[in-house]
């Protein structure tokens, strides 16, 4: 049987530091706790309490790893996971990423050495050879959300994110615009690339020109959606309408119109993805694409009990949901024509 002192000597730390990064990561630098993890993964070893709750054959505990606890979306989607966990029996242990890929697999590696039952994870983007590793040799299942890799056999809930970009733009265009511009998300990540491809999509059905001049890559942040407003605003042909693919990036965007001097819609419609309580504050209020979020965060959890009872087997498979136009005030036929800003002074 694997003991403390073997991971401390795979490790070369003391039994002190294995212990205070089982039970107390943070008192633990992070090159000390990243070379204990990864001995307790090589030797397979169970903490104690963990080696309790084998014994038990239940730990009573869910992971959760969110990308951005900031984001209401996810923090939605956390009070969802954590109602119907506790419906199960079960307790969640929350990890946020921060949009961190190095930190998500340090949380993995964590959960992983506290013996969760299951972990939910909405990753921060494309499968790194570590990330990959971990996943598909996991010893406890786990369940996509929000966002999914492909290739890992792992289930996975997700809005249909290409049909729900083509939603937003097809309003869009039925308002009367041709020039619209979009606030992405990165294309790493699964949300990012597909309503990217659902807005090309929409305005190719349409018979319009796809701009990538239109475009801004914004990261699903708002300050970073706030300096690609302002740069589309400036643009020599300014587009009549904006499409940002997440909520922050659309509070950067009415932040940005609103010091510009641009009204909403009478000079530049808008609309978003995610339906959240900041989009009725807004004056105007935000037209937006709303995600089932809770339905997203009951599946979740539904697919992972079953996992863990052995009630569900084999490969796993993406679940899509579908998204809902939410019409308010933020979106008219556009001015006959849009003139660009005055460039800024240097």
């Amino acid at each position: 049987m694997v003991t403390i002192r073997d991971v401390a000597k795979l490790a070369g730390v003391s039994v002190a530091t294995v212990s205070n990064t089982v039970n107390d990561p943070q008192r633990v630098s992070d090159e000390l706790r990243e070379r204990v993890l990864k001995a307790i993964n090589t030797l397979n070893y169970a903490p104690r309490a963990a080696a309790r709750s084998l014994r038990k054959q239940s730990s009573g505990l869910l992971g959760l790893i969110v990308a951005d606890i900031t984001n209401p979306f996810f923090t939605e989607l956390v009070q969802a996971v954590e109602a119907i966990a506790s419906q199960h029996g079960y307790s969640v242990l929350l990890c946020n990423s921060d949009e961190d890929p190095v930190r998500e697999e340090k949380h993995l590696q964590v959960l992983r050495s506290q013996w969760v039952d299951g972990i939910i994870l909405a990753t921060t983007g494309e499968a790194s050879l570590s990330r990959t590793s971990l996943l598909s040799q996991s010893r406890v299942p786990v369940v996509l959300v929000d966002r999914a890799f492909d290739g890992l056999g792992l289930d996975a809930v997700v809005l249909n994110n290409r049909l729900a970009a083509h939603q937003a733009t097809q309003h869009l265009i039925r308002r009367g615009h041709t020039r619209i511009g979009l606030l992405s998300g990165p294309t790493s990540v699964t949300t990012g690339a597909d309503r990217l491809a659902g807005y090309r999509e929409a305005l190719l059905a349409s018979q319009l020109r796809f701009e990538p001049g239109l475009v801004r890559e914004a990261g699903f942040r708002e300050q970073q959606a706030y300096d690609a407003t302002v740069e589309l605003m400036r643009l020599p042909q300014p587009p009549t309408a904006v499409f940002a693919a997440n909520n922050l990036m659309a509070i950067g965007m009415m932040r940005a119109l609103s010091d510009l001097g641009l009204r909403c819609p009478d000079d530049v419609s808008v609309i978003s993805i995610d339906d959240f309580a900041w989009a009725n504050v807004f004056r105007p209020k935000l037209t937006t694409i709303a995600q089932p979020v809770r339905e997203m965060g009951e599946m979740a959890v539904q697919l992972l009990t079953d996992r863990i009872s052995g009630g569900r087997t084999g490969t796993g498979k993406t679940h899509f949901l579908e998204s809902r136009l939410v019409i308010r005030e933020s979106c008219a036929a556009p001015l006959d024509t849009a003139q660009p800003l005055p460039a800024q002074s240097s």
